[in-house]
């Protein structure tokens, strides 16, 4: 499954659970077991709102965009934000829980 995040602010939260080609989203599964090679759902069509793309099976790979949210980031931004800024896709090969990038800026006291 490849995964491709677009980061939007946001308070709330994000969490992946994959199965095969099941991928739960925030507890609710979708499954794209049916989703033939080269063909398309649109997103019109997943009631989801984390998807932020057409879902696409190429070369037997699952292929969709979700969004990735995230709290307030300073300006500018430190550079360990960039891991949310501008997240690489990420490539899921085995079941289980997906990890996403994340930020926490630091606190002054």
């Amino acid at each position: 499954m490849q995964i491709t995040l677009t980061p939007m602010r946001c308070d709330e939260a994000l969490s992946l659970h994959r199965a095969g080609d099941v991928l739960t989203i925030n507890g609710t599964a979708y499954d794209f077991t049916p989703l033939a090679e080269g063909a398309v759902l649109p997103r019109a069509a997943v009631a989801c709102p984390w998807l932020a793309s057409d879902v696409k099976r190429n070369g037997g790979v699952i292929h969709l965009t979700l969004i990735l949210p995230h709290g307030p980031i300073p300006w500018p931004a430190p550079p360990e934000a960039e891991v949310v800024i501008h997240p690489a896709p990420i490539h899921v090969t085995e079941d289980g829980p997906v990890a996403l990038p994340s930020y926490t800026p630091e606190v002054v006291a």
